[in-house]
């Protein structure tokens, strides 16, 4: 439960989940190194939307997450230490669990022709918050 709770673990932080709402609430795994930005990403999440937010520092930190929790969406700084944004994607995207899970890569300075082989969303960095949302709702909804 110590999860849920850092998590977000409650709907625009009105009331706990339930466990059958919990197993049904789609996860968010945001990776992000900033700790402003990160904080913002995931204090967004968790009091604009209905879905849980997972914030981890790195890719490393990513990997072991995924192990146990398997996220519906991917939200991805591309610039990470020991391992790139791109570079956790196809660590994730090559997990058969994870294979069909969508991302989005953040970054001031997009790899466009990365990102376009990949059929990966981007956004550039500064975003505007409805921006963000809108994006996670349309990858959420093209799943």
């Amino acid at each position: 439960m110590n999860e849920i709770a850092r998590c977000g673990g409650m709907p625009n932080n009105t009331e706990p989940f339930s466990a059958e709402e919990y197993a049904t609430t789609k996860m968010i795994l945001v990776v992000e190194d900033d700790p402003d930005i990160g904080e913002l990403l995931d204090l967004a999440l968790t009091h604009e939307t209905p879905y849980l937010a997972l914030l981890v520092v790195d890719g490393l930190q990513a990997l072991q997450v995924v192990k146990d929790i398997k996220p519906d969406l991917l939200l991805l700084d591309y610039h990470l230490p020991r391992m790139n944004g791109l570079e956790l994607y196809d660590y994730l995207h090559a997990t058969k669990e994870l294979e069909e899970t969508p991302a989005i890569m953040l970054s001031a300075d997009l790899p466009k022709k990365e990102l376009h082989q990949r059929k990966l969303i981007g956004l550039k960095k500064p975003f505007e918050l409805d921006q963000l949302l809108d994006t996670i709702v349309q990858a959420l909804d093209d799943e």
